[in-house]
């Protein structure tokens, strides 16, 4: 039954990740479309952050969730203490995310995203670390479908560090729209941080979809 319950939660995570990824390109489309007044765009925006939701609390959720899956098939080398501090990292993970949509514009709110980025980076540089580590082990202690996983895992997680630093030109070009109106200046900065991003959002669902696979095993 834990392994079931488990499983059907993974699902669930990766159907809100890519689900709300989706709500979230679109609605993007609409806080840049020229044809709408700033306070229609101001709407788009809210809902695009609200959809982001989804992906944002689904990633450290999938990993924790991904991590006691691999122990109960004894599919990953971890010591004793592994998924307990897995879940542990995830729930703090969560937490975080939390906050900083709660708080999103206060000053203590900042300083918690730039922790929070750099954790992120720390989070790539060990998984790519181990599953790479775990590929090449002779020993085979981990199987090569999951450390395939948590490579993929890891380029998610980067996708978004990408994200995150292409979108601040179009943060600083919203809020002038907002206090000085909407101007070919402003609008041309939102378009282009946004298409910018691109390629790590289609990155991210195409992670999503091999991943998937190599969890039920058409892959790996």
């Amino acid at each position: 039954m834990e392994f079931l319950l488990l499983k059907y939660a993974h699902i669930i995570a990766t159907v809100y990740w890519l689900g709300g990824d989706l709500g979230t390109y679109f609605a993007s489309n609409q806080v840049i479309n020229r044809a709408l007044s700033p306070e229609a765009r101001r709407t788009a925006l809210k809902i695009m952050l609200a959809c982001d939701m989804g992906p944002k609390l689904a990633m450290p959720l999938i990993f924790a969730l991904g991590v006691h899956l691999a122990d109960l098939l004894d599919a990953i080398a971890l010591p004793g203490w592994g998924v307990g501090a897995a879940w542990a990292l995830s729930l703090w993970w969560f937490g975080n995310v939390l906050y900083l949509h709660l708080n999103e514009g206060k000053p203590a709110a900042r300083t918690v995203a730039q922790f929070d980025l750099a954790f992120r980076i720390v989070v790539v540089t060990l998984l790519v670390a181990y599953s790479t580590t775990q590929l090449f082990d002779a020993s085979g202690a981990t199987a090569d479908w999951v450390a395939w996983k948590l490579l993929v895992f890891a380029a998610l997680v980067a996708c978004g560090i990408f994200i995150r630093l292409r979108l601040r030109p179009f943060v600083t070009a919203f809020a002038r729209m907002m206090t000085e109106g909407s101007s070919a200046a402003t609008d041309a900065a939102m378009h282009a941080s946004l298409m910018r991003c691109r390629p790590f959002v289609w990155c991210i669902w195409a992670g999503l979809f091999v991943n998937a696979a190599l969890g039920v095993r058409l892959l790996g």
